[in-house]
């Protein structure tokens, strides 16, 4: 099997936590990287769990700090779904691994001049870190074969009616990751709020009996009470809907449209503008919209690599 380069791009993070489990099972991935990014939770926190999720399920994967803060905006946690310390008030073991100095835009560009094109970079945090080595690296958008994102919606948003937490984030950053010329892959909001677990389903799960299964149970208890407030019938996987698209696109559809992403309304700040179902179109139509999973066969996907700890 040809194995797919990949670095995860994230900022840990609930859903983040589940995502970097789930990939480290996959063998279709060959994670290169981890590079982290202030989002669900500040920087400290997010390299932090990073290390100490990568640690804890025996992945010997390098794990980069990345940007601190949005290009021009102040940064926004989401606390009230990932906890303060942006895993919900579960508490990992330290990491024991050396600290990485190199940056995490740095490190993205080297290791995808070194992979010679091949490589997929999955963004499931805000997108600043990809953002800074465009900016830094001229060659950039040439290095990178495809982005795979968890971000945006084409209807709707979970911050403000018309925007989703990580382009709201850093909505400059999203503008110039998708006008890169990279070929974006958007698993935004249509696709992920379909993409969910129940709590039945989570309970389940944490009977496999491996301490990798009771972490997927234990961080997804806060998300899951608020989804149980919203009223919901399971737990939104956003995260992990983006690195299962990357490994199994057969469990989703989309389609190729334009999209760009406002960064200067009042209002409308952050949101990802389509063509998918407008008339008039965009010049060029740069990303693939996942807009439907199989949610029956994504559930069972995630049982099967999480019996495999």
């Amino acid at each position: 099997m040809n194995k797919i380069p990949v670095i995860i791009d994230c900022d840990p993070g609930v859903d983040d936590t589940l995502a970097l489990m789930l990939a480290h099972q996959m063998e279709e991935l060959d994670i290169k990287a981890i590079t982290t990014v202030a989002g669900n939770a500040p920087i400290a926190y997010t390299f932090r769990n990073g290390r100490n999720v990568m640690d804890y399920i025996g992945a010997q994967v390098p794990v980069y700090k990345g940007a601190e803060k949005p290009l021009l905006r102040t940064l926004q946690t989401a606390a009230h779904i990932h906890g303060e310390d942006g895993m919900g008030g579960v508490v990992l073991p330290a990491s024991k691994q050396s600290v990485e100095s190199e940056a995490a835009w740095d490190a993205i560009h080297r290791i995808a001049a070194e992979e010679k094109g091949e490589l997929t970079l999955i963004a499931v945090g805000p997108m600043t870190n990809i953002a800074i080595a465009l900016s830094k690296y001229e060659d950039m958008k040439d290095l990178i074969k495809r982005i795979v994102i968890m971000g945006g919606a084409a209807i709707g948003g979970n911050v403000t009616p018309c925007a989703e937490f990580n382009i709201y984030e850093d909505p400059e950053a999203a503008e110039m990751m998708f006008t890169s010329g990279i070929p974006v892959y958007m698993c935004g909001l249509d696709v992920t709020m379909e993409a969910y677990m129940s709590r039945a389903e989570i309970e389940k799960l944490m009977a496999l009996g491996s301490k990798e299964a009771k972490l997927f149970h234990d961080v997804e208890q806060k998300a899951l009470a608020f989804y149980d407030e919203m009223g919901r019938p399971g737990v939104a996987l956003h995260d992990p809907t983006a690195v299962l698209f990357a490994a199994y696109p057969e469990l989703f559809q989309g389609e190729w449209c334009g999209v760009h992403v406002e960064t200067k309304g009042k209002i409308t700040s952050g949101k990802t503008v389509t063509d998918l179902y407008s008339d008039k179109q965009f010049d060029t139509h740069n990303t693939f919209i996942v807009t439907k999973v199989d949610r029956e066969a994504f559930v069972q996907k995630i049982f099967d690599l999480m019996a495999n700890y």
